[in-house]
């Protein structure tokens, strides 16, 4: 098994709080990875980390990308390495096309497939605007097109299903499978049972640490078992 990308001991502080405390996580070149936890258990903030946003540059620990330390690289090195991220409010491109956005990282993909793979008629949206007009889901299934024709080495996926309006989860799924399938690499961060029972392995965030990891449906039913709401920030003393 190729280790695609490693995380040591990942440490991370925002103000006065620690957000991340020792994360060790390992991704296995061509798996999907479940990262499941509540609300404020950390997940967006380590899909942060890994893409080296600004402000969310770890305190502590080290990040290995194909066997390459990218503790130092910006955001944009990184994203040259192929490592790409859904956000959770995707971003506006005002007045630029939908097929100029889907071009924009992959001139040679192909945005019709793409669309139609996340339910999106080619000849409704390829040449509209990304403005206003659209929807919040709308805009989140074009983001996820646009990742599927750039084809990455890890694709993070944060929260797909928030927003994805007649999107059923089955075709969500099916389109997380379809970007397996097409090669990339992808750590899926959800809250939802149904969308990350799809993974191959999945890793359990509380408190910003690594309490539960392996195979999917333990992960899940552990996760189940807290019936926590929201984090507060304390680990859970369940295991």
């Amino acid at each position: 098994m190729d280790i695609l990308l490693e995380l040591h001991n990942i440490s991370l502080s925002l103000g006065q709080h620690r957000v991340l405390d020792g994360i060790d996580l390992n991704i296995i070149s061509g798996e999907i990875h479940a990262l499941v936890g509540t609300n404020g258990a950390g997940k967006s903030t380590l899909a942060y980390a890994i893409m080296g946003c600004e402000g969310y540059r770890p305190q502590q620990g080290t990040m290995l990308f194909e066997g390459k330390g990218i503790d130092e690289l910006p955001i944009q090195a990184r994203a040259r390495a192929g490592i790409t991220l859904a956000w959770q409010e995707p971003a506006r491109f005002e007045g630029l096309r939908v097929c100029d956005y889907l071009a924009l990282g992959a001139p040679h993909g192909d945005p019709v497939a793409a669309l139609e793979s996340v339910g999106l008629a080619p000849d409704e949206y390829l040449y509209r605007p990304l403005d206003k007009t659209l929807s919040g889901g709308e805009r989140k299934r074009i983001e996820l097109a646009s990742i599927i024709t750039m084809r990455p080495k890890l694709a993070i996926l944060d929260e797909p299903a928030a927003g994805i309006d007649m999107l059923s989860l089955d075709n969500l799924v099916a389109t997380i499978q379809g970007m397996k399938s097409a090669g990339s690499t992808i750590l899926l961060i959800t809250h939802i049972e149904q969308v990350a029972a799809c993974a191959d392995r999945a890793s359990q965030l509380c408190g910003g640490r690594i309490v539960c990891q392996g195979e999917t449906r333990a992960v899940i039913e552990n996760y189940k078992a807290r019936r926590c709401h929201r984090c507060d920030g304390e680990t859970c003393h369940y295991v």
